[in-house]
């Protein structure tokens, strides 16, 4: 994994719900690396993707709308 000295910007998905509920913060200006939260549990654990990895899921999801 990359150095992570730089502190990652994080904001919220534009795909989270309005309402409070299902929220992710994504933080991808980091080089060779994007990271993902939970909103509502900051402290609970971060996942870490390359960002080629990351684009898939995020064409995924796009192509497939989202999960009822």
């Amino acid at each position: 994994m990359d150095d992570l000295t730089s502190a990652p910007q994080w904001r919220t998905s534009t795909r989270s719900s309005s309402n409070g509920g299902a929220c992710v913060e994504v933080a991808d200006n980091l080089p060779g690396v994007v990271l993902v939260r939970d909103t509502k549990d900051r402290d609970g654990g971060t996942l870490t993707f390359g960002p080629a990895a990351w684009q898939g899921f995020v064409s995924f999801a796009k192509a497939h709308g989202p999960i009822a």
